[in-house]
């Protein structure tokens, strides 16, 4: 029997591919799922930077999506989109109408800004993306979305660790697979909800991780000799998840939902103000699910962003002056 794939690209159909430029410590991610897929989104992050994630409500006309594009350069990242929806379009992948081919990809940014010389994914950028896609393995760490990606950054973005981008799929007996792709840039920790293994926390003074549990209860500033600026948007997580089960628009934005969960179990803390935490879904309506098989796939699809966003940090580098959580805890007193 060939060995599953752990990687969103478990699900057929489903296509990752990278844009990667690693002296601007910048790039992009693109999922392509040229059939069609019914697609859902949920935004919890209060500083979010997005692009078609209306058409994905229910009760809006549109149905199908034809990729997602995750990206690095804040607001401006958002044009990659224009690229992939070319390479779609060239492709004759989209929605048809009127004589046309008008490919739908919805698109998330992050904030990656403040490291690197000054460059962000365009559309150009995009377009490549699109082009080097490809089912099967997927590159993770410091790549694509996640090139410029940190973690840690609760008390300052100078004991920050690098984020990254990780992927991984849960199968299920029915034959639903689920899989989930993340590009972590996190304000807060990253620890593993099943043992509860700090994975990346700041970096203390003492060579060890900072108590963040212990400077949250304080409820004040982290002392040093100037204040810290408020914090900003730059600390978004962004994710897709596909599954091949069939599911209704209204379903695909309820996994969306759901799928956040995997974020607060693995991040402390999400959701802030200063995050703009995105989650698309999308479903390519091969499996039948009941009810049971319904909630088994939200439970699953849970999973598989945990599992992503400890990925993603681990198989990090690091970057622009910004050290991975392995290099740091490899050399830090214990």
């Amino acid at each position: 029997m060939a060995e599953r794939a752990d990687s969103i690209t478990a699900v057929p159909g489903i296509r990752v591919g990278h844009w990667t430029d690693r002296r601007a410590a910048t790039g992009c991610t693109v999922v392509l799922c040229e059939r069609g897929a019914v697609g859902g989104v949920d935004v919890r992050g209060a500083a979010p930077g997005t692009r078609e994630t209306d058409l994905l409500r229910p009760g809006n006309l549109v149905e199908e999506v034809h990729g997602v594009l995750l990206t690095g350069g804040s607001a401006f990242g958002l044009d990659a989109a224009s690229g992939v929806m070319r390479y779609l379009e060239e492709r004759g992948s989209g929605l048809h109408f009127g004589g046309q081919v008008i490919p739908i990809v919805p698109a998330a940014v992050l904030y990656d800004l403040g490291i690197g010389r000054p460059a962000r994914p365009d559309a150009e950028a995009g377009y490549r993306a699109a082009r080097a896609a490809r089912a099967g393995a997927v590159a993770e760490g410091s790549v694509g979305a996640g090139t410029g990606a940190t973690v840690a950054k609760l008390i300052g973005r100078d004991r920050a660790l690098k984020g990254g981008l990780g992927t991984a799929s849960e199968h299920l007996e029915t034959g639903v697979i689920v899989g989930a792709i993340v590009a972590v840039n996190a304000v807060g920790s990253i620890r593993d909800p099943r043992t509860g293994r700090v994975v990346a926390a700041p970096r203390g003074d003492d060579g060890r991780f900072v108590n963040v549990d212990r400077f949250l209860r304080t409820g004040r500033a982290w002392p040093q000799p100037e204040p810290l600026p408020e914090p900003g948007p730059e600390n978004t997580t962004i994710a897709v998840v596909a599954t091949n089960a069939a599911l209704t628009k209204a379903q695909a934005n309820r996994l969306a939902t759901v799928c956040h969960d995997g974020f607060a179990r693995t991040t402390w803390p999400a959701h802030t103000r200063g995050d703009g935490d995105t989650i698309f879904a999308l479903a390519t309506g091969e499996v039948e699910v009941d009810a049971i098989g319904y909630t088994a796939l939200e439970a699953m699809a849970t999973r598989a962003v945990e599992r992503a966003i400890l990925r993603g940090v681990q198989l990090a580098t690091g970057l622009a002056g910004v050290p991975s959580c392995e290099e740091w805890t490899s050399t830090r007193r214990v």
